[in-house]
């Protein structure tokens, strides 16, 4: 008779001597790799936290920081002007990105706020950084519209006429390519299209120069001198707006109260008949010699 069947204890030899079964014969064990308990819900509530914090800490990246040039407040955040991005790269777009890697993917665009390329303003390789004038300096001579610069090179960076006819902050590119509007922002609001290097003179038609054997072709006389005026030589020399500007039989004037009235002196401001005698006077007296 086996020993089971005669009341007596069931003798385990081996290893497994002494080893007591706790396992339910009705509810099988867990197979190899299976999770026998869930995860707890507050250790699940903490890496959503920390999940979460670290996704907006990378957002926070995102935002301009740093430098503030050619950027305004919407209400919300920084975002670039128009003029950041007007102007072209001295060198190429793909140089450029290569120099001025993005941060995030994303370059400066008017209206967005995309961080910089460090490499735009600073040395440092992550922000908070310190402005380092010679990076700055140094994007703005190579590579203005990857990072976002446009209004601080030397064609962006002058000062509208104090009374402009139009309102210069509203003006559009395609403003500043039609042969409607050029010549008039030219001389009143030049710091929105990039003319301050041009002395209150442009083309009123983009692509004069491709071809500037118009500029003594017969038969467009009067089309050169409408459109083609700055690259043909048709402008109003600054000698004879002098000569006009001081007529008059005055030896000395009020002094000046603006300190922009060199430059707007260039922008056609003492000739301009759209300011009255006594506007001008009051602010440039000394510069359109205006007793």
């Amino acid at each position: 008779m086996h020993p089971s069947s005669c009341g007596h204890q069931h003798q385990v030899h081996g290893p497994y001597k002494n080893r007591r079964s706790t396992q339910n014969p009705h509810f099988p064990a867990p197979r190899l790799g299976q999770a026998k308990h869930p995860q707890p819900l507050a250790e699940m509530s903490l890496t959503f936290v920390i999940v979460s914090i670290l996704a907006l800490a990378s957002g926070a990246n995102a935002v301009i920081s740093g430098n503030y040039n050619c950027t305004t407040y919407n209400g919300t955040a920084f975002v670039y002007t128009p003029a950041a991005v007007a102007c072209s790269n001295v060198i190429s777009d793909a140089s450029c990105q290569v120099l001025y890697a993005a941060p995030n993917t994303l370059y400066p665009a008017s209206g967005n706020d995309a961080e910089r390329a460090y490499a735009c303003y600073t040395t440092a390789t992550a922000t908070p950084a310190a402005t380092v004038n010679d990076m700055v300096t140094a994007a703005i001579s190579t590579c203005p519209k990857t990072c976002g610069f446009c209004c601080q090179t030397s064609a962006y960076s002058c000062s509208n006429v104090a009374y402009p006819r139009l309102d210069c902050n509203t003006i559009t590119a395609a403003q500043c390519a039609s042969s409607v509007w050029r010549t008039i922002i030219a001389a009143e609001c030049p710091a929105a299209c990039g003319f301050c290097n041009d002395g209150g003179c442009v083309d009123g038609v983009v692509g004069c120069a491709n071809d500037i054997s118009i500029c003594n072709t017969i038969g467009l006389e009067t089309f050169v001198a409408t459109y083609c005026q700055r690259t043909c030589g048709k402008c109003a020399s600054s000698t004879t707006t002098a000569s006009s500007a001081s007529s008059s039989t005055c030896t000395s004037y009020n002094a000046d109260s603006s300190s922009s009235c060199t430059a707007w002196a260039k922008n056609g401001f003492c000739t301009n008949t759209f300011y009255t005698t006594a506007v001008r006077k009051s602010y440039c007296a000394t510069t359109c010699k205006l007793c």
